[in-house]
């Protein structure tokens, strides 16, 4: 059965898709319509009370580009390791990385990606 998240989850994940930050933008122009060796992801996706930035169902890789305010959250933290006990990996970037490497950002997706079987 389908996952279908609750009409407030689904909304503020609509509005989070429109008001993207310029990391979360930069990046999805990079991910979206398979642009990365025909891997498709999902962005802002609400899922288990969550809104996860980027996620690639297939390899179930969850990528999220965050700022200051997530360093060593303990909210984070809880949402990760209940993601990584139902088989997810999560790869994490900082806004930075970003906007300033992003050819290093697509390679470390890459190398998850291609170390999954995708």
């Amino acid at each position: 059965m389908r996952h279908r998240p609750p009409e407030l989850h689904r909304k503020r994940a609509r509005d989070m898709r429109a008001d993207a930050t310029r990391p979360e933008d930069a990046l999805w122009q990079m991910l979206k319509d398979r642009r990365l060796e025909g891997v498709k992801f999902r962005r802002q996706v609400p899922l288990k009370g969550y809104i996860l930035d980027f996620v690639c169902f297939e390899a179930r890789l969850i990528v999220e580009v965050d700022g200051w305010q997530h360093a060593e959250s303990p909210t984070d933290a809880v949402r990760d390791a209940a993601f990584r006990a139902e088989g997810f990996r999560f790869l994490r970037f900082w806004n930075d990385e970003v906007t300033d490497s992003p050819d290093a950002v697509c390679r470390a997706i890459l190398c998850v990606l291609r170390n999954s079987g995708e």
